[in-house]
């Protein structure tokens, strides 16, 4: 086993809790060992960067054209934050659903990862990472639900859930 190192591609996804926490918890563990932490999310409720409206109604119906400009907007900030090589460690939290959505090309986010700074490492977070993020990464985790309180009826604790 060789001594390599260099930065990471950390994907954490799939239906169960836990995707941002984890990341949160890397970036706290990155922290303490005296690296640089940016945290984006692409969402609302916890604001380490605002970077949107937060809940998208997604279905039948196209993105709104202002959650779109939002996203494309959030992304132009976490490019030019992993290409900085200003931080060690950057958290693109719930970009997974901005990509499955459609509001923001695969495409263009794997070129962008594929080319960081070589000590630079990335957690993207959310549901249904799409497959090309998945291959290019380096880990991957999928949080899988084996029973959630909400199935007993217990509503959405707030701290826990939201």
């Amino acid at each position: 086993m060789s001594d390599l190192r260099r930065g990471l591609i950390i994907v954490n996804t799939g239906p169960g809790k836990g995707k941002t926490t984890a990341a949160m918890g890397t970036a706290l563990r990155a922290v303490g060992q005296g690296m640089r932490v940016l945290m984006l999310q692409f969402g609302d409720k916890f604001i380490m960067k605002q970077m949107g409206r937060g809940f998208v109604k997604v279905g039948t119906e196209k993105p709104d054209p202002e959650d779109v400009r939002m996203v494309e907007e959030a992304w132009a900030e976490a490019e030019k934050a992993i290409q900085s090589g200003e931080w060690d460690l950057v958290v693109l939290d719930e970009i997974n659903y901005a990509i499955s959505y459609g509001m923001l090309d695969p495409a263009k986010v794997a070129e962008s990862l594929a080319r960081k700074p070589e000590m630079v490492h990335v957690i993207l977070t959310g549901r249904n990472a799409h497959p090309t993020i998945v291959e290019l990464a380096d880990t991957v985790t999928e949080m899988r639900q084996v029973k959630h309180a909400y199935e007993k009826g217990v509503m959405a604790q707030r701290g826990i859930e939201y």
